[in-house]
This record gives C-alpha cells, sequence and structure tokens, in this order.
C-alpha cells in the first residue's frame, strides 16, 4: 500500500520563501511508486494542503488531516520541510508526537536544542567538542559595550541566537559597529550570541540516518565572496561551495569525527548539517541544523550527490528511517 506523506513547508519565520523551495524539491523528487506526496503549507494565517493546481484545502489541526473533493486523507509520515520555527525548534516535532504521526526530523528535545545556538555549544563543550569564546545577551540587558569586547575582541560575530539562514548576523569590525549589530539580532531574536573572530577554513558536513545506519556525507568547503558566509553568500550565488572540501585527510577525519560525535551524543536521527571553521587543523563548531536546506542547489543535496545517493534515495530514506520508528 502506498503511504500518503505530508511534506510540510513555511513556517513563521524570515525563511519561509527558502522553506517553500526546499518542500517543492521535495514533493519533485519523492518516489511516487511508493508515496503519495501532498504539499502541506504552514504559516501564521493558515495551514492548507495543496493539489497539483495549488488549490488550497484546510487541514484540520485536531487530527492533521484534510478533506480533498469529499475525501478524508490522513497522512502516515510527514516529512519536514520547515526551516526556522515552528518546524526546526521542536514545536511540529512536539505536535506530531502527541497525534502519534511519524515525522523525518530528529524528536522535539533535540530540535529545541539544537535551534539555541547557545544551549547547543553548551552541551557539547564538556566532550571536548572546541567553539568561540562567547558572551550572551538577552533582550532588556544593560549592554556593557567594553566587557563584552574584552571577553570576545575583535572582530567579532553578532548573531540572533534562534535564527537560521543567517538572518540577523552582523559582523562587527571595530567598537562603534557594536550596538547597531546588536540592534539587528534583536529584530530576530530577544535572545543574541556574540562571539569571537574563528580565522580558519569554513567547512559544513551532513549526518544522516540512511538506511539504518550513521553516515557522515561529504565535507563541503565554504569560500565566501563576501565577509563570511551570510544571506547573499547563501542563496544569491556570493560563495563557492566546494564538495569534497579541499583539506588534509587528517583535516577530514577530525571533522567527520566531531560531526560524527555530536550527533550521537545528542540522540539525534533525521538529516542534520553542522558547520565547523578549521583552525590548526581543528574544527570548531559553530551550528547544527536539522532542517537544512533541501533545494537542488542546497549544500546537504550536494553532499549526497557526491557520496552517490540521489535525491529520490535520499528523501525516501528519512520517510523509510521515519515510518520504522513508529
Amino acid at each position: 500500500m502506498k503511504r500518503n506523506i505530508a511534506i510540510i513547508m513555511g513556517g513563521y519565520s524570515s525563511e519561509y520563501q527558502i522553506s517553500i523551495l526546499s518542500g517543492q524539491n521535495v514533493f519533485k523528487h519523492l518516489d511516487r511508486s511508493r508515496f503519495n506526496p501532498y504539499r502541506v503549507l504552514i504559516s501564521t494565517e493558515k495551514w492548507v494542503c495543496l493539489d497539483d493546481r495549488d488549490a488550497e484545502y484546510p487541514v484540520d489541526r485536531s487530527d492533521f488531516t484534510t478533506t480533498i473533493q469529499g475525501k478524508k486523507i490522513k497522512f502516515h509520515c510527514v516529512f519536514n520541510a520547515i526551516h526556522g520555527t515552528p518546524g526546526e525548534d521542536g514545536l511540529m516535532q512536539a505536535y506530531f508526537e502527541l497525534l502519534g504521526i511519524p515525522q523525518t526530523s530528529c524528536d522535539y528535545y533535540q530540535a529545541a536544542l539544537t535551534f539555541n545556538k547557545r544551549d547547543l555549544l553548551s552541551v557539547l563543550k564538556p566532550y571536548g567538542i572546541r567553539t568561540a569564546v562567547s558572551y550572551y545577551l538577552n533582550a532588556g540587558d544593560t549592554i556593557e559595550e567594553d566587557k563584552i569586547l574584552e571577553k570576545v575582541g575583535l572582530p567579532c560575530f553578532v548573531k540572533a541566537n534562534r535564527a537560521g539562514s543567517s538572518f540577523g548576523i552582523t559582523k562587527v569590525m571595530k567598537k562603534e559597529e557594536l550596538l547597531r549589530g546588536i540592534e539587528h539580532a534583536f529584530k530576530e531574536d530577544e535572545q543574541i550570541i556574540i562571539e569571537s573572530f574563528l580565522d580558519g577554513t569554513e567547512v559544513s558536513v551532513g549526518v544522516i540516518t540512511y538506511k539504518g545506519e550513521t553516515l557522515v556525507l561529504p565535507i563541503t568547503e565554504i569560500v565566501s565572496e563576501n565577509d563570511f558566509f551570510d544571506y547573499e553568500a547563501k542563496y544569491q550565488g556570493k560563495s563557492q561551495e566546494i564538495t569534497p572540501a579541499r583539506i588534509s585527510a587528517d583535516e577530514k577525519s577530525r571533522v567527520e569525527e566531531t560531526a560524527r560525535l555530536a550527533y550521537e551524543v545528542l540522540g539525534m536521527k533525521g538529516y542534520s548539517r553542522s558547520e565547523f571553521i578549521l583552525i590548526d587543523g581543528v574544527p570548531h563548531m559553530l551550528e547544527m541544523n536539522t532542517t537544512p536546506g533541501l533545494t537542488e542547489q542546497s549544500i546537504l543535496p550536494q553532499q549526497a550527490r557526491a557520496a552517490g545517493i540521489s535525491l529520490s534515495d535520499l528523501f525516501a530514506s528519512a520517510v523509510d528511517e521515519a515510518l520504522k520508528q513508529n
């Protein structure tokens, strides 16, 4: 029997449009011989299922079903393609767990933890995973510029603590730019993290559960034309993404070991993509994404192709793993 798969996309954050592109790509490649894929658009205004002509059918939030042309559709599994809230911070994961519907991403606790950059890095530090020096601020805190810069130095990065796609990030080169960077980050989140600048090679690596096994994908080297891997670099062609990365065998081994360790320590499942800066061969973790971009151009699909995994197989495996654990 073919399984009905709801591909959720959209969300409530600045990553809404990027999520739509990811969801559409999953819909395009999900194997029709095994699955009946449905696009489900989640937004602050509505939850709707789209048919092939983009007609909208309301989703009943009490049981996550929809009725199309008089027929009630129940979903056997949810493919989570929402970047940011509510798909990457644990809210949708908890909702589907309550309903007993399997979904492809990690569980709600892991999603909430990894979405919070400062909590994630704090949890991983005792396992020997290196990070930047950081300073935390919450909305309403007194901002002591000298104290901040004494700890993290210049240049530094000011980041929204719970945001993706480089929204809310500023590279601060001099003290006069710090307040502006903090104000910019607070537009995205009421928590921010200020980190020391790590001068090294930036790499990104996917770790996934594939056909029942934890698999570390080929590493991607990030070479940005801008000051850092910002929104323009990620989505508007202002960077080179080189897979496999031009790093030594020893550096490759260290990144793979660190990424696998983080995945397993956290009890992850589904997809993850972690970002590191290599300094003197030592990986320093920046963050982990648990619903990474899934467009044709996104990093994790690039890495899957380099590993010889088609997008059809990549997406089908995620559904199979979710169904297995139900």
